[in-house]
């Protein structure tokens, strides 16, 4: 038991830690605030993590491994559904890791192997958006010339990675609050499926709407 004890507080630590950035962002939370919100001393904290950048450090691996398996998902996309239902579960996992997201910038420019890891992340996300468009190819739900391919996939990785950041400018107070989430993702999930549009064969085209529609009404009203 005595050696199962210290891994249970360092979770535990974690999980408060990854609640604390989501609910006030990162640069607002200090690690006298984490130890406080545990009920431990900042001492029993700097035990498991001498440092607040390990916890940061810590809390990414959790989501890039995460992430990893994921995206090897992608290829079992062959059609609308599928597509929608992987963008939903990829932006749910953002939204778990929020706080990486909405302090992006910041956390870069003050954490070196942040810095490099997320290169890492974006090349595995397009990667993976390339994939997922060659099985929708190979299925015959979209007609793409090959060249057309790598810039598409470049975008829906800026829409994933900034999506949240949008839905905070348009209503900072609410945008990032737990009960907004459902709409958020959803939202995010139809607009990066919505840069497919031009590309889906008609029947898939009409398959995307009558998803997004179900579940978020105005979305084809060209709500943002």
């Amino acid at each position: 038991m005595a050696t199962k004890k210290p891994r249970r507080t360092a979770e535990r630590i974690l999980e408060v830690t990854l609640d604390l950035f989501n609910r006030f962002g990162e640069p607002n939370v200090s690690t006298t605030l984490i130890s406080a919100e545990l009920g431990i001393s900042p001492g029993n904290l700097y035990y498991h993590y001498p440092a607040k950048d390990e916890l940061i450090n810590a809390l990414f691996n959790r989501y890039e491994r995460a992430l990893s398996e994921l995206l090897g998902a992608v290829d079992n996309v062959r059609n609308v559904e599928d597509a929608w239902l992987f963008f939903h579960m990829l932006f749910e996992l953002i939204w778990q890791h929020r706080f990486l997201y909405r302090d992006l910038n910041d956390l870069l420019s003050k954490n070196r192997r942040l810095e490099t890891h997320f290169q890492n992340v974006l090349a595995h996300k397009t990667q993976a958006m390339v994939g997922m468009l060659s099985g929708l190819q190979q299925s015959g739900a979209l007609t793409m010339q090959v060249r057309e391919a790598v810039p598409t996939a470049n975008a829906m990785v800026v829409l994933l990675s900034y999506w949240l950041s949008f839905e905070y400018v348009r209503d900072p107070r609410n945008a990032l609050e737990p009960e907004r989430a459902g709409e958020a993702l959803m939202r995010g999930a139809f607009h990066v499926l919505g840069l497919l549009l031009p590309y889906l064969e008609p029947s898939s085209r009409d398959h995307l709407f009558q998803l997004a529609g179900k579940y978020q009404p105005d979305t084809g009203a060209g709500a943002a």
